[in-house]
């Protein structure tokens, strides 16, 4: 395939306007917010920080890079393989509910995107988020480094603009933020493309517990 702008690939998957959902998912920090264990920008950025570095790094990201280096050589029994390990490996309803509506979501996109069409026979696969934004990375002729920058600052985007709406903190603050977690999103990237899939794990127990208080929240603005 001839691909053209990797580097524009990259930055529409990480754009606020793919119509993925993204933003309508705080992934436990409202809940964490709500229990006042995140009040402050510090403790935002500790929450942030650590859940990308000790749970993202270590469990969803190296699958990711398995996701991306199988439908780079077309290999999809071992993209189906590692799609079903990321769902199950949601440790909560919200968590699976989030990562089944936004896959589904991104694979609505694989018909009008460069090379997006050889996903389509997948017919029986229920993607899940993070596989499904790989596969099309992949396809899209988008590196794997240069990708998994684009998916990790989503996340890190989203993450920051939940912080501001509900701690709240101000734009300068949420600015702040943005900047200081960069080097996270390097480390993170670094420790995941150090984990051997048969490695692969995490034990975020609170954040698991914030997910699945999130449930039943009396009020909230955001879906998980």
């Amino acid at each position: 395939m001839n691909h053209s702008h990797p580097l524009l690939a990259a930055l529409h998957l990480a754009s606020p306007a793919l119509p993925v959902g993204g933003f309508a998912y705080s992934q436990g920090l409202e809940q964490a917010v709500e229990d006042r264990w995140v009040s402050s920008m510090e403790q935002a950025y500790v929450w942030i920080r650590d859940v990308m570095v000790l749970s993202l790094a270590r469990q969803e990201l190296p699958l990711w890079l398995t996701c991306h280096r199988a439908a780079r050589t077309q290999d999809w029994p071992a993209l189906r393989g590692a799609n079903d390990v990321l769902y199950a490996l949601r440790e909560s309803a919200e968590f699976r509910l989030e990562s089944i509506q936004m896959g589904h979501s991104m694979a609505k996109l694989f018909k009008q995107w460069q090379g997006g069409t050889a996903l389509l026979e997948l017919t029986e696969l229920n993607w899940v988020y993070p596989a499904a934004h790989a596969a099309l990375s992949a396809v899209s002729g988008i590196e794997e480094q240069m990708a998994l920058t684009a998916y990790l600052w989503s996340w890190v985007e989203n993450q920051t603009l939940a912080a501001v709406k509900i701690i709240p903190l101000g734009q300068i603050e949420g600015q702040i933020l943005l900047h200081r977690l960069k080097a996270d999103i390097e480390s993170a990237i670094h420790t995941a493309m150090t984990i051997a899939p048969e490695d692969v794990g995490s034990a975020a127990v609170g954040l698991s517990i914030a997910s699945a208080r999130h449930e039943s929240q009396y009020s909230r603005l955001f879906r998980s």
